[in-house]
């Protein structure tokens, strides 16, 4: 039995180094992967990407914002149909004329890219735009009070294809979905990469604690039972 117990903790000592060296080596290289196909896309950041730089383009969405609330003050939409509009801050990262070659930089420029977004359809976030182009002269209430509708009737028609004609606004905000959602994925992916290192570090310390542990407790050689060690005495007799 303490063969056993000797055996299984050298074992498990053995396969936690060696599960901490794999989540290591696998955390390093995820992270290094990432980093790599950043750099590839070339992406750097505009000037304007720093919380002083976004301020009045944040002013200038919020104002747009207040515009398209009293409008539809004006008109009567019921409260409940009113928009509730998201908010609108400045990040507090920077990254103007950096590269974007790491996590948190992607995540820090996919912030601004929301802003420059929402810049484009006065406030509105995807699911509040209108699906079409509205006629210039459709009842507003059938619009988004940004040049958007969901209904074919109050949308314009393309000549050459007889269709309704797409919402230029909400086309961009599809892409900035797309391209954000992949930034925000390598800042997760960053993270992931990160904890595989902390929990690889983690493996390999316990496992060798574990090794230390049963050299201590059955490397060592038990002690002589007491008075084995004397010789033992010679029988004395009388000739």
């Amino acid at each position: 039995m303490k063969k056993a117990l000797e055996i299984g903790g050298f074992v498990a000592g053995g396969v936690l180094i060696v599960f901490g060296v794999v989540a290591i080596a696998l955390g390093v290289w995820g992270g290094h992967t990432v980093n790599k196909n950043l750099k590839n896309e070339f992406i750097t950041g505009t000037p304007d990407m720093t919380p002083s730089g976004i301020a009045p383009e944040v002013d200038a969405i919020k104002a747009e914002q207040q515009k398209i609330a009293a409008a539809q003050k004006q008109a009567k939409i019921p409260s409940a149909q009113q928009t509730v509009f998201t908010t609108v801050e400045a990040p507090s990262c920077s990254v103007a004329g950096e590269p974007v070659n790491n996590g948190s930089r992607a995540a820090c420029f996919g912030n601004y890219m929301r802003i420059h977004a929402l810049g484009s359809s006065s406030g509105l976030t995807y699911a509040q735009m209108g699906q079409y182009a509205a006629k210039p002269d459709a009842p507003v209430q059938f619009t988004d009070f940004n040049g958007g509708t969901f209904d074919t009737k109050y949308a314009q028609v393309d000549p050459a294809t007889g269709r309704p004609v797409s919402n230029g606004a909400r086309n961009v905000w599809t892409s900035e979905t797309s391209l954000s959602t992949a930034l925000y994925l390598a800042f997760a992916a960053t993270g992931i990469s990160l904890f595989a290192i902390v929990v690889g570090i983690a493996l390999l310390l316990s496992g060798i604690g574990f090794l230390i542990l049963a050299l201590a407790v059955f490397g060592r050689k038990e002690a002589a039972p007491e008075g084995s060690s004397a010789a033992p005495s010679a029988e004395t007799g009388t000739a």
